[in-house]
């Protein structure tokens, strides 16, 4: 995996427990993110993911896949959230967009 998207993850990872100054709507959605534990399944899972595809390399699409099934229940979301309707899977797909491919 490319130093540049080990650091992608990481800052995934980073973005779920420091949220005030990244979006204000994961700052209202997110109570507690995801341990650095996460970090390490995510790296193993989107080489697996790849390596399923049959490439010895990870892209990006690679880590967004496979972040729903790894994030999903490692966040914990506000009462807030649960009372707009949101769910794990639309605060990831927010992470997701808010956290540049470096």
């Amino acid at each position: 995996m490319s130093p540049e998207l080990e650091q992608y993850i990481i800052q995934l990872i980073i973005n779920t427990r420091n949220t005030t100054a990244l979006d204000s709507d994961l700052d209202r959605w997110l109570d507690y993110g995801a341990s650095p534990r996460a970090t390490i399944s995510l790296d193993r899972c989107a080489r697996a993911l790849a390596w399923l595809d049959g490439r010895d390399f990870v892209t990006p699409d690679d880590i967004q896949t496979i972040a729903f099934d790894i994030l999903r229940h490692r966040i914990i979301l506000t009462y807030e959230a649960e009372a707009e309707g949101v769910d794990s899977d639309m605060v990831i797909e927010r992470l997701i967009q808010v956290t540049p491919v470096v």
